[in-house]
């Protein structure tokens, strides 16, 4: 279980900010914490491609889906490669119920006003989350397989987070 420190360094938008823990979590509970990142920002992109009507921000998403589930399945093959089982913990939890508000509140939303919230969500949700893999996940991480996956990751995910600021400044 992790500490209230290191789940206060991973609350998403609406919340706090990811910020550096005190407390390291394992390689097991890294692991868990960035596919649960991932996943999140799948169904993010699911409900965008099935909300939107832009073809920049459908794009956007599907784009989303694609580099997720395949960093997403990179990491479950090697968890299963170095026989680990990912950790469920309270940081993993705080994002899922974060992830499921923010989805309610873009669901009330349609059009132009959604496209402007979903995109807005996604240039800080990247933020946050490139942030964290820069000071808490990638430092924390022991196994060094494990460390260059997510350093893979942090460099797709640095550009999704240029991506995704474009196109919010196109939709202004």
């Amino acid at each position: 279980m992790l500490s209230r420190k290191t789940v206060a360094a991973f609350c998403l938008v609406g919340g706090a900010c990811l910020a550096q823990a005190a407390d390291k979590p394992t390689d097991p509970q890294i692991a868990h914490i960035a596919y649960t990142a991932g996943t999140i920002d799948i169904e993010a992109a699911q409900q965008a491609i099935k909300k939107s009507k832009n073809k920049d921000v459908v794009g956007f998403a599907n784009d989303m889906v694609r580099d997720h589930e395949a960093v997403n399945k990179q990491a479950l093959d090697l968890a299963k490669k170095l026989k680990v089982t990912p950790e469920d913990n309270d940081t993993s939890r705080a994002l899922t119920k974060a992830a499921s508000a923010q989805r309610d509140k873009l669901a009330k939303l349609n059009g132009a006003a959604f496209d402007k919230a979903y995109v807005a969500n996604e240039v800080a949700y990247h933020k946050q989350v490139n942030g964290a893999l820069e000071t808490l996940l990638i430092p924390s991480a022991s196994n060094a397989e494990l460390k260059s996956l997510l350093q893979t990751g942090l460099k797709i995910f640095q550009g999704h987070e240029q991506h995704a600021e474009h196109v919010a400044a196109e939709l202004k």
